[in-house]
């Protein structure tokens, strides 16, 4: 039986270090149609580092909606596309979900290539228990935040949140005010990157911590789970 031609490939990207892209990754890269990109500027920085010169396409929460029908169309003619964020694996609190789910709406083939993503290092890194946790993403910024902040405190699996750095002291406040000020939380930021730094401890030192440096990067927060 033959195996049916893939029409997308979500590629995951360097989430800081360009070092961290996989071979099979480049070699897709270089051999589809069109890739689409949540910031051209962004990612054409990284394709001409690594001599990748593949017609590019805006792919982003503000125009996915708009964009889908014409994409698919585009697929069922025999076009085959790679999807790429800004950095890390696409679909994991970046757009990617809706596209992935009308492409196979649309009887075509989707493949996801294994790659960086954010979140499992800081898991590790934290030296919480990893066998089961959960993954939140970014929280709600205003309406449903306190709720869903009171239910987590209840988990007992380890917890990982993305958090900006302008939101990381008024999270790292909220889980001592619905937690516990006891309750550890690992802080990894700029993951791979130059300036990469994780601070382990509890609520309340990692408060301590951040509230003494400007905080910037990307920010991955993991906190351990409910002690049963």
């Amino acid at each position: 039986m033959e195996t049916a031609k893939t029409s997308l490939y979500l590629v995951p990207t360097p989430i800081g270090n360009l070092a961290d892209i996989t071979l099979r990754a480049l070699d897709i890269l270089k051999s589809v149609d069109t890739i689409l990109a949540e910031d051209t500027r962004t990612s054409g920085f990284l394709l001409r580092h690594y001599q990748v010169s593949k017609p590019l396409q805006s792919f982003h929460i503000f125009n996915e909606h708009k964009a889908l029908a014409g994409l698919i169309q585009r697929m069922q003619q025999g076009e085959v596309m790679a999807l790429i964020s800004d950095a890390g694996t696409p679909g994991i609190s970046d757009p990617g979900f809706l596209l992935v789910r009308e492409v196979l709406r649309a009887g075509l083939q989707v493949d996801c290539l294994p790659g960086a993503t954010a979140l499992i290092p800081a898991l590790i890194k934290s030296g919480f228990p990893t066998d089961r946790f959960v993954f939140e993403g970014f929280l709600p910024h205003k309406k449903g935040r306190q709720t869903l902040l009171k239910k987590l405190a209840g988990e007992a699996r380890t917890i990982v949140l993305y958090e900006s750095p302008h939101r990381l002291i008024k999270l790292l406040e909220q889980v001592i005010e619905f937690f516990d000020a006891e309750r550890p939380v690992s802080v990894s930021r700029e993951l791979t990157k130059l300036h990469e730094e994780t601070f382990t401890g509890t609520a309340a030192e990692a408060l301590a911590h951040f509230q003494k440096k400007e905080v910037k990067g990307e920010i991955v927060v993991v906190i351990h789970g409910k002690k049963e």
